[in-house]
């Protein structure tokens, strides 16, 4: 039977380490909430291979284009898969997909931060399948986010056990 993490290898996609938060940022949350079947994850940015955040940057509409958006919502997706397999052990533990909440830095008039990203929600979708990765979504545009990410991406997920 294909599991999460052997269809992330199949499509040749592999996990960054868990965000590893830079040197003096301290935040008053955690990245993964577990509550009973729930896991809540906080609004995630990209993180390198390593673990340390990296970005996606800048603005979208002006900075860079949603083509490219939507590929770095992509590893965003990555990003958020590395701190939940690190809270709960096995991605095949996730029964259902919720919901996501995308927001984008958006230059003015920009109108595609759904197609950036769903980015996230096809590389769910393709490494989850439709009837687990299958979730409710919303996608906005906002002037700014912290420390200048250009996306955060923020959801729930269900898991078993």
């Amino acid at each position: 039977m294909s599991t999460p993490e052997s269809r992330l290898e199949d499509l040749g996609l592999k996990l960054p380490q868990p965000t590893k938060l830079p040197e003096g940022l301290i935040l008053p949350f955690e990245f993964v909430n577990i509550r009973g079947n729930r896991v809540l994850f906080s609004g995630h940015p990209k993180s390198a291979m390593d673990g340390t955040l990296s970005g996606p940057f800048g603005v979208v509409g002006t900075d860079m284009s949603t083509d490219q958006a939507y590929e770095e919502a992509r590893e965003v997706a990555l990003s958020v898969l590395a701190n939940i397999k690190a809270e709960i052990g096995e991605l095949s533990r996730i029964s259902g997909w919720v919901g996501v909440f995308g927001m984008v830095t958006s230059a003015p008039n920009y109108s595609e931060q759904h197609v950036v990203v769903n980015g996230f929600s096809d590389l769910i979708i393709d490494v989850f399948g439709p009837d687990v990765g299958r979730h409710a979504r919303s996608a906005i545009g906002v002037s700014g986010l912290p420390l200048g990410f250009a996306m955060e991406i923020e959801g729930e997920v269900l898991i078993d056990g």
